[in-house]
């Protein structure tokens, strides 16, 4: 184990993969796939409500229905109940392509011309399919479709270009369309009965009449590419909505058989889904660009207008950086967003504007992204003057200005810096002072400027006399960085020359070379060390004070991607290309820790808590987060994490934030189901959320008093004796009781009925020293019919002293009795307590009760199960399965206390 465990990945919107829409009462949910995880989001608002585990393989297909969602995988197909996985199908022998929802039935499709029909009733006691078709050899299936009111018939469309009409229920193929000589990609029924819409890869749409093999009209893209996706308006608006490989949406008007409208630029990739909601003017689209959107026709021309939608990066980010105390990252991509990804909540994630981009591109005739600002390369933040002005600088590929961002608002500033205008080349570092108000440029010609963040306005740069030019370094400038107090500033160039300088009067104070070529630096601000990265792998650290290298570290054999202190200066992270992420321990001057993942880290950041680490990877579009396990669990060996010198292999984290890979439930699930079904996770109620425990939902103080009971007496003491009580009239014959009350006494019986009751009572005593009171005969009784909850149910009822007395009831008292000891009725009921214990353990239901219930038990009856070999045995049980129980709790609450810790650092 590292010191920084998987936690989950964010900024993952949707893939390649159709999305799946369903209606439940009066919202309508979308299930879209990303990667080896599945999201369901509320349509409503998009927002995000349930994450799918981590599955073995990418996702290929997805259908849902109510609670169940079916996702394609590899050779198989995976059953999920919400989200958790209930069966999994593998009767396929080639990847599976498609999934379709069939009344009570999912059709599967694959490759090599395979369908198998499965009924997802019963889904965890039928895992073999009801049916199976196998298409010609010459018929590859591309699409799948079935026809309004066509009972038991399905179209399938082929890459060959032709279709087909099978009956499921006979598995005949019915009749064979003559196709369009090209390769069909998408097909979707209408309102209209017995019409369908069949989209081509040669860019034409044919709405066709599948009754009479006719066609009715075809409507061709202007745009090069295939058809992707189809959908019908079913307001009652005459609409066709179709989407290409190029991105752009076009809208059709059926009776005038024409082309009313077309969103140019509705996404940056090629349309994969294309959905109109039941009786409402809003079309859904998806696309490959890592975005979803929902457009509404509600204009008075027809057009349609951006509802609502949610994205995130559509190319990898090249920069990341924590904000607000660890709440936000902030993160630019090669898309050209500049993105603020929220940590807390998901909705609260957005892009920062660029100042009417869409209408620009517009008016311009352009595509937005030639509009949009070229990829940040790099950029600083600052958090003290964020209400005030401008508090972020960036600096993008290939331009000789710096821009600035306002966070308070979202949106890109008004003033742009402009270093050295009489020679503008590339800018290349940038930094703003501690106190907010100041930002330095640096550019590819050596020239550093400063400048005022409120007026934009420049106040001076930075020059060194003793270079061959008037210019701060004879080179390009990789890097600098200002002190926490405004009294140095420190600039590193290409050629390894490093140079401090007095902020204020810009003088150049000292310098000194490295000897090698730099790439990188990073200043940490309290302890006063520099740290350089340059061409031979190795990372120095310079007390820019001393003027001298302190510490040294070599271990990366691949280039260097990005370095960041943590936050008290202890540790340095570096990152590789050689796909390790390694920590080092300044102080001790050796690395901690080391771990290899599968895709090289291109750049991280470690949050000011140092709760969180945050990495971007090579072609992946999130940002991954990693747990610090020193913070979030307690240490195992020797309190520390560390590996030391040894490099660990892990694997990203998962966009479901689970830190295990499912692959031996389902290589469980599919081996014997037998055995799934009576492991211990069975005893779990229907309504309790798989691998989590379920509370009793009683008030605090009622299970809690059963810690406490002791201190409640001895609170509730009497002060005086208590006083003894009237005596009844002497008519009235009384016996004293030990509570306090007056009880009659019964009448004399007869000397026959004397008998008979006193060999029945001789009887009872013989069986049982002890009368069973409704507590232990209901416990008897539970146990024998193996039914628990009744019993359940009544302690939960009885208040803290009456349990506490029936437990005291079955104290061992007299020790001196010749009777066997497991023949004693008090060692028999608490053996039958002991099970009762194991059983509502392993099931984790009233979680909080019972603990309090095993502890006041434990309390009186520690003595007795020490001195029975039975009882040991029971409680030696009960504590292997408390403990696995606690382990198990413990792992999967790891990122919930992570994310607990983020809400009481945040200000919401």
């Amino acid at each position: 184990m590292g010191i920084f465990e998987p936690f989950r990945a964010i900024g993952y919107i949707t893939t390649n993969v159709p999305l799946s829409v369903q209606r439940l009462g009066t919202e309508t949910f979308v299930t879209v796939s990303v990667g080896k995880a599945f999201q369901i989001y509320n349509c409503a608002k998009l927002n995000l409500v349930l994450v799918g585990q981590q599955l073995p393989k990418k996702i290929r297909a997805l259908a849902s229905y109510r609670d169940y969602t079916f996702a394609a995988y590899g050779q198989n197909i995976a059953v999920f109940k919400r989200a958790h996985l209930v069966a999994t199908w593998v009767s396929h022998r080639a990847k599976v392509n498609h999934l379709l929802l069939f009344g009570e039935n999912i059709l599967s499709t694959d490759v090599k011309g395979n369908i198998y029909i499965w009924a997802f009733k019963g889904v965890s006691q039928n895992l073999s399919p009801v049916g199976h078709i196998l298409l010609e050899n010459k018929f590859t299936p591309s699409c799948i479709m079935h026809p309004d009111t066509y009972l038991n018939k399905v179209i399938i469309g082929s890459q060959e270009g032709g279709l087909q009409l099978w009956n499921i229920s006979t598995k005949k193929k019915l009749y064979e369309f003559k196709g369009w000589n090209a390769a069909v990609c998408c097909c979707v029924p209408s309102p209209a009965l017995d019409v369908v819409a069949i989209g081509c890869s040669d860019g034409k749409i044919h709405v066709h009449n599948i009754r009479y093999d006719e066609e009715i009209v075809t409507f061709t893209h202007s745009t090069r590419g295939s058809v992707t996706a189809v959908s019908f308006s079913t307001d009652g608006q005459p609409l066709l909505a179709s989407g290409g490989s190029s991105g752009v949406i076009s809208i059709w008007n059926l009776e005038k058989r024409r082309l009313q409208c077309v969103i140019g630029e509705a996404h940056d990739c090629s349309i994969v889904s294309l959905h109109f909601f039941a009786s409402e003017p809003v079309l859904m689209s998806s696309s490959a660009d890592n975005s979803i959107k929902m457009w509404i026709f509600d204009t008075t021309d027809g057009d349609p207008r951006l509802l609502r939608f949610r994205s995130g990066h559509s190319a990898p980010p090249l920069c990341i950086k924590f904000y607000a105390n660890g709440r936000h990252i902030l993160s630019a991509g090669q898309d050209r967003a500049f993105r603020l990804f929220s940590v807390v909540q998901d909705q609260q994630s957005r892009e920062l504007s660029q100042r009417h981009v869409s209408k620009r591109a517009k008016k311009l005739k352009l595509k937005e992204a030639e509009i949009k600002l070229k990829p940040v390369i790099a950029f600083d933040v600052a958090e003290i003057r964020e209400r005030d002005w401008c508090n972020v600088v960036t600096c993008h590929m290939d331009t000789a200005q710096a821009y600035v961002w306002r966070l308070q608002n979202f949106v890109i500033g008004e003033h742009i810096l402009s270093p050295c205008p009489e020679g503008p080349t590339p800018v290349k570092a940038c930094a703003i002072s501690a106190c907010g108000n100041f930002a330095v440029i640096g550019n590819a010609g050596g020239w550093i400027e400063r400048f005022n963040l409120q007026s934009g306005i420049s106040r001076g740069s930075y020059i060194d006399r003793s270079e061959r030019r008037l210019c701060a370094h004879d080179g390009e400038v990789v890097g600098v960085a200002c002190d926490s107090t405004n009294t140095i500033m420190i600039s590193a160039g290409f050629h390894g020359d490093v140079k401090v300088w007095d902020f204020k009067g810009r003088e150049l104070k000292s310098r000194w070379e490295v000897g090698c070529s730099l790439v990188k630096i990073v200043y940490h601000r309290y302890n006063g060390l520099l740290a350089t990265v340059a061409d031979d792998l190795v990372i120095r650290l310079f007390d820019v004070v001393a003027l001298r290298m302190v510490r040294k570290f070599e271990g990366h054999s691949d280039r260097i991607t990005d370095v960041c202190f943590s936050e008290d200066g202890k540790w340095l992270l570096t990152s590789s290309m050689d796909g390790t992420l390694r920590i080092w321990d300044v102080i001790l001057a050796r690395q901690i820790d080391a771990v290899q993942v599968d895709v090289s880290v291109t750049a991280l950041s470690l949050s000011p808590n140092m709760d969180v680490l945050a990495t971007t990877h090579v072609d992946q579009n999130g940002v991954y987060l990693w747990v610090n396990q020193q913070m979030f669990s307690a240490p195992t060996k020797a309190g520390s994490y560390g590996s030391g010198k040894e490099v660990v292999s892990v694997n990203l984290p998962s966009v479901s934030s689970t830190e295990k890979s499912l692959d031996n439930d389902f290589d469980k699930t599919k081996a014997n189901p037998e055995e799934v079904q009576d492991a211990p996770h069975s005893l779990v109620s229907d309504k309790q959320i798989p691998d989590l425990v379920t509370l009793s939902l009683l008030p605090k103080s009622q299970w809690q008093s059963l810690i406490n009971l002791d201190i409640i007496k001895a609170r509730n003491k009497p002060i005086e004796p208590p006083k003894k009580p009237e005596k009844a009239p002497f008519f009235l014959p009384s016996i004293p009781s030990l509570s306090g009350e007056i009880l009659f006494k019964p009448r004399e019986s007869t000397e026959e009925e004397k008998n008979l009751e006193d060999g029945e009572a001789k009887k009872t005593r013989e069986k049982t020293d002890i009368s069973l009171s409704q507590f232990l005969q209901l416990l008897q009784s539970s146990v024998e019919e193996k039914n628990l909850a009744a019993f359940t149910d009544y302690i939960k009822g009885l208040s803290s002293s009456t349990l506490d007395m029936e437990l005291r009831m079955l104290q061992i008292i007299d020790d001196d009795n010749e009777q066997q000891p497991m023949q004693r009725p008090e060692l028999h009921f608490i053996e039958l307590l002991l099970d009762y214990f194991i059983h509502e353990i392993s099931s984790r239901n009233n979680f909080e009760f019972i603990q309090a219930l095993i502890r006041l038990f434990l309390k009186i009856h520690g003595e007795s199960i020490r001195r029975e070999p039975t009882l040991q045995e029971k409680a030696r049980e009960l504590l292997e399965i408390q403990s696995a129980v606690w382990q198990k709790i413990d792992k999967l609450f790891q990122s919930t206390r992570c994310m607990v810790t983020f809400l009481s650092n945040s200000q919401f």
